[in-house]
């Protein structure tokens, strides 16, 4: 079939060693008892309820059964225009085996590196990538075609389930439909496939039961030798968190202080990875005092602490720690995705009470302030999902377990995140690479049950924060009242704090002073892009206006080649007052307590190696 280079691609397979290979399959039936043992004894007892539908799914899909049900002409024309592509693309095939030259039906979106292997270009992988390619496309455009005909949330449960499902249909994910596999397979007389189960085996011993992908090299790294590493000192402590100062890089420093209240949801250092890509590092060569908030991994002991107490311990008690540490009051304080959330709640609250500049200003980092349209987060929120939650996490010491987010996170890029390495761990049996995002992205933290689910029902599931329904401290929270200059960032591609999101909750403060950068990439990478990358890119506005819409906005903007950093640092430095002499840990009223990074950071939520 097809040119020379598809039978030199065939007969890449090479000769099996017979003898190699059946004892690789008898160590595969070893390891393969193995994992089954585990499974067995990790799920013997199962602690709490049995949950037989926790994602809720079964009412939406017999929603949308019934709705397919009430439209059988429009499910036949969709299924006739289904199989006329796969007519075609069987001609396409038969016109190929007779050595004709044959432009492909489909190709894979940019950016999709399922089918970057160079076999998926020759013979019946050809076939099999270009008809899961159109299925899934057919199945995508189907299920956008129903507009309008579900409710919002239970139309985008079923397209993010769907595409899931798809997702792990597809033929890069099984031994015998990819090439690549098939070829280390042949290559090694199925060594690939022992090392696969060895390390699924692994991965399912540290998950204690449940399939915890290694995603990274983690004995690559090690939390404050070369990530986290930026040198400081924690100078303040309490149950929820500690703060950490960093030392000067510069001789001089502006006198206001930065401090930073990253998500409580990720250990802080995504924003102090490796020295190359540092926030924190960036930040201090500018020439910034810098302060980080490092949240507590709670465990039981911690359960009982709700989003009040967070709001106090948190932002507040912070903010208290940096006036005390650097004798300067209102920091300039920065909330990154739900540290955002907080820094807007702490604010708002101070507001009720009179102080209505408790900060010299608030920078937002893809923070989501109005939910009314969350964006794919949502489909892990309602009701029921919520209740199946609330008993779960009481039933296991009242927390939920770091890993469950994570899992949730990873679904939103579930080729990137999750069959990428099912492939490449599994399948060819190799380790990950070494990769400080994913190293991160594998050491999430537990979130208490009361504060849990008071964030998910009063934000995502009830909008209760924009709408002054959210009462926290005795107080009613009104994003109005916050009047401080507002810095706020979103990223395009963000799937989590949507740009429209994002957007949107910038109308609700009532700062008259306002400013809005859109980064490229997503939740993370369009945040973490230090200016010597010289990757993406940023859209600024040619005036202060800000339009309704996000379209409207984009219309009167300006592509700027490279990191949002230095815009933002140009908007900082007139919020930060004057020069005077680098400040120290210790300096201040607060005193060293021990070396960054600090005693939290290092509490894992499950075993890293």
């Amino acid at each position: 079939m097809g040119d020379q280079k598809a039978n030199n691609s065939s007969n890449d397979m090479g000769m099996l060693n017979t003898v190699k290979l059946a004892n690789n399959m008898a160590q595969a039936q070893a390891h393969l008892q193995r994992i089954q043992a585990d499974l067995a004894a990790f799920h013997m007892d199962p602690e709490g309820p049995v949950q037989m539908d926790p994602l809720n799914l079964g009412d939406t899909f017999k929603t949308f059964v019934t709705l397919m049900q009430e439209h059988p002409h429009e499910i036949a024309n969709a299924q006739y225009q289904l199989f006329s592509q796969y007519q075609e693309l069987c001609q396409n095939m038969m016109a190929r085996m007779n050595g004709e030259q044959v432009e492909p039906l489909i190709t894979p979106e940019r950016g999709d590196r399922r089918f970057k292997d160079e076999g998926w270009n020759h013979d019946i992988f050809d076939f099999m990538k270009q008809a899961y390619l159109i299925t899934a496309k057919w199945a995508d455009a189907t299920l956008k075609d129903i507009d309008g005909k579900l409710p919002v949330r239970d139309k985008r449960k079923v397209e993010f389930y769907a595409k899931q499902f798809m997702d792990a249909l597809a033929p890069s994910n099984f031994m015998l439909t990819n090439p690549q596999v098939l070829r280390e397979f042949m290559a090694t007389s199925g060594d690939n496939i022992v090392r696969g189960l060895e390390q699924m085996a692994h991965d399912i011993e540290r998950g204690k039961g449940k399939l915890n992908i290694k995603q990274t090299n983690t004995e690559a790294f090690e939390i404050g030798r070369n990530i986290a590493a930026t040198k400081g000192s924690v100078v303040y402590r309490n149950d929820l968190c500690e703060l950490l100062q960093y030392d000067p890089t510069t001789e001089e420093v502006y006198e206001k202080p930065i401090l930073i209240i990253p998500p409580w949801i990720n250990k802080y250092y995504i924003l102090d990875l490796q020295e190359h890509n540092s926030m924190v590092k960036w930040l201090t060569d500018q020439g910034h005092t810098v302060f980080m908030v490092s949240w507590n991994n709670p465990d039981e002991r911690l359960a009982h602490k709700t989003f009040d107490d967070y709001m106090v311990e948190g932002a507040m008690a912070t903010i208290a720690a940096v006036e005390a540490a650097t004798g300067v009051k209102k920091p300039n304080v920065v909330g990154y995705c739900i540290g955002g959330t907080m820094l807007a709640c702490a604010l708002s609250w101070w507001a009720t009470k009179g102080n209505t500049k408790p900060v010299e200003s608030a920078t937002f980092l893809t923070t989501t302030l109005d939910f009314s349209d969350p964006g794919d987060l949502s489909v892990f929120v309602d009701e029921t999902q919520l209740h199946n939650m609330e008993q779960s996490m009481e039933a296991h010491g009242g927390f939920l377990e770091g890993s469950e987010m994570a899992t949730a996170f990873s679904m939103l890029r579930a080729n990137d995140m999750i069959w990428s390495f099912v492939v490449n761990n599994y399948l060819l049996g190799k380790e990950p690479m070494a990769f400080d995002l994913l190293y991160w992205n594998s050491d999430p933290t537990r979130m208490p049950v009361k504060m849990h689910s008071f964030y998910l029902r009063h934000c995502y599931l009830q909008n209760d924060l924009p709408n002054k329904r959210m009462v926290l401290g005795g107080e009613i929270m009104d994003l109005a009242n916050i009047t401080v200059p507002v810095f706020m960032q979103a990223a395009r591609e963000d799937h989590i704090a949507t740009f429209d999101a994002v957007y949107k909750s910038l109308h609700h403060l009532g700062s008259r002073s306002k400013k809005f950068v859109l980064a490229a990439s997503g939740h993370v990478a369009g945040v973490v892009n230090p200016p010597s990358a010289q990757k993406y890119s940023h859209w600024v506005a040619n005036s202060t206006a800000l339009p309704e819409s996000t379209e409207k906005w984009l219309e009167n903007t300006k592509e700027l080649k490279g990191s949002w950093w230095p815009t933002w640092n140009d908007w900082l430095i007139k919020k930060a007052g004057k020069k005077i002499p680098a400040r120290k840990p210790g300096d201040g009223q607060l005193k060293v307590l021990e070396p960054a990074p600090g005693s939290y950071v290092r509490k894992h939520s499950v075993p890293m190696n």
